[in-house]
């Protein structure tokens, strides 16, 4: 039986082929892992979050960024594109380049069936490790669920959930309230998810 060597790259190796690939990979510690594509209801969610976001910090000094930004991780050697981020002041860009951050306050991942598993496990504790960041949502895109993770000390964090019960959402970080209305506005709840690449990540 022919056992097949795994490859690691590079983060300098990573970029490179990220810039000119068809599609978004993570880098985890010299994995480059593909990510899976997302849903109409994984964008519809991301974008109603990120469209309030937006307006509410239209005259504030904070910067919101969706999943074409990179996300850097400098303790766990990982770049990731999180679904939305919120920048309070002036984004830090790594190694000056305009596509990769690594001070987000708040992060927000729409939850995929393929990577949920990793999201609130080795994800959150590898988003622990940047300093800047203070608060973490998760959001289901199958039903109206959602799991809100708030730093209140040095390793300590709050969590809430929230689901068809509660009305609206509000921030710690940041001044800032959404309704579950508007987080869920037009998602289809009865569509057939087509996501069904398997997470080679370890939760």
């Amino acid at each position: 039986m022919q056992v097949t060597e795994k490859r690691y790259y590079s983060p300098e190796e990573y970029l490179a082929l990220e810039e000119v690939a068809d599609y978004k990979s993570e880098y985890i510690d010299g994995e480059i892992v593909p990510m899976a594509g997302g849903s109409t209801n994984h964008n519809q969610i991301a974008g109603n979050f990120y469209a309030e976001l937006s307006f509410a910090f239209k005259k504030l000094d904070y910067r919101v960024f969706m999943s074409d930004v990179r996300l850097w991780i400098p303790r766990r050697c990982i770049y990731t594109y999180p679904d939305v981020m919120v920048v309070a002041g002036e984004p830090d860009y790594y190694n000056n380049r305009t596509d990769t951050i690594t001070n987000p306050r708040v992060i927000i991942e729409v939850l995929s069936p393929s990577t949920q598993g990793y999201d609130r496990s080795k994800k959150f504790e590898a988003y622990r490790t940047i300093p800047t960041f203070e608060e973490y949502l998760l959001l289901d895109q199958t039903r109206i669920y959602i799991e809100h993770f708030s730093k209140t000390d040095n390793k300590r964090w709050s969590f809430c959930d929230y689901d068809e019960s509660e009305e609206a959402i509000a921030l710690s970080s940041v001044s800032f309230e959404i309704s579950r209305v508007d987080i869920y506005n037009k998602v289809n709840f009865e569509q057939v998810d087509a996501e069904t690449a398997p997470d080679t990540r370890e939760v």
